[in-house]
């Protein structure tokens, strides 16, 4: 039996296309969900601010800083000493059951319909159970591939998921781009060795900034799929 060749690309590199436009080749994507492929921003907002206001919280704080983070993280920082197990399960029967207004993101659809299964996973905070719900409430497939909250030790802004991630498509995660929309988000994806690119669909662009991702664009329209197979890997153009 004949030695399979290595992989030609040994890191992610692009070049200038037109002054609006990169050519970028990589080996595999490890999207989040909520914010990249998914906007659920209102009913994520609507269940923290309830759960929230029932604790004696701000709302709008709160909101905030659940973006990006696991739910157990966000409840383990507000209430020390409650439990913590079932405060996340009151979180996540709300958010499975708020799903008015959740849809895809532009692009969203389109660009998965061009990757093939194996080369791109779904690395996101939530449980599988949610982002289930969540995907089919967007119309979008499930992936072969997924990384959940349940499926780590340590979440976002810590790289073990996108490590996690990364190990699941076969590539060092230097060959792999990461796509996200929140400064947590970003770091994970820094740390883990990947290049990020960053949508603006959930924080302003001097947050997302300062969280130092590789490129910044407005949403998975302004990603073409150009050709992607396992052979040669995948060769994308970016609209920034």
């Amino acid at each position: 039996m004949s030695a399979i060749p290595a992989p030609r690309i040994y890191r992610v590199r692009f070049v200038v296309y037109h002054a609006s436009v990169l050519k970028i080749d990589c080996r595999a994507l490890l999207f989040d969900m909520d914010g990249v492929l998914i906007d659920s921003t209102a009913a994520v907002a609507r269940v923290w601010k309830r759960w929230a206001g029932e604790r004696g919280f701000d709302p709008e704080t709160v909101a905030a800083m659940a973006q990006g983070r696991p739910s157990i993280t966000t409840i383990r920082d507000l209430l020390p000493r409650a439990d913590h197990l079932a405060e996340n399960r009151e979180v996540e029967r709300r958010e499975m059951e708020d799903l008015a207004g959740v849809t895809a993101c532009p692009g969203a659809l389109q660009m998965l319909s061009r990757l093939p299964a194996e080369l791109w996973a779904l690395v996101t905070s939530s449980t599988k159970p949610l982002a289930e719900v969540r995907l089919r409430a967007a119309g979008l497939p499930i992936p072969k591939l997924l990384v959940t909250g349940s499926d780590v030790v340590n979440g976002k802004p810590h790289p073990e998921p996108f490590l996690r991630g990364a190990a699941l498509v076969g590539f060092p995660p230097d060959q792999c781009i990461v796509v996200e929309d929140t400064p947590t988000g970003i770091r994970a994806g820094k740390l883990a060795g990947a290049q990020v690119l960053a949508f603006r669909t959930t924080m302003a662009d001097p947050e997302l900034r300062a969280a130092g991702p590789d490129w910044l664009a407005d949403d998975c329209s302004s990603l073409s799929v150009v050709s992607a197979s396992f052979e040669h890997g995948i060769k994308l153009e970016l609209r920034t």
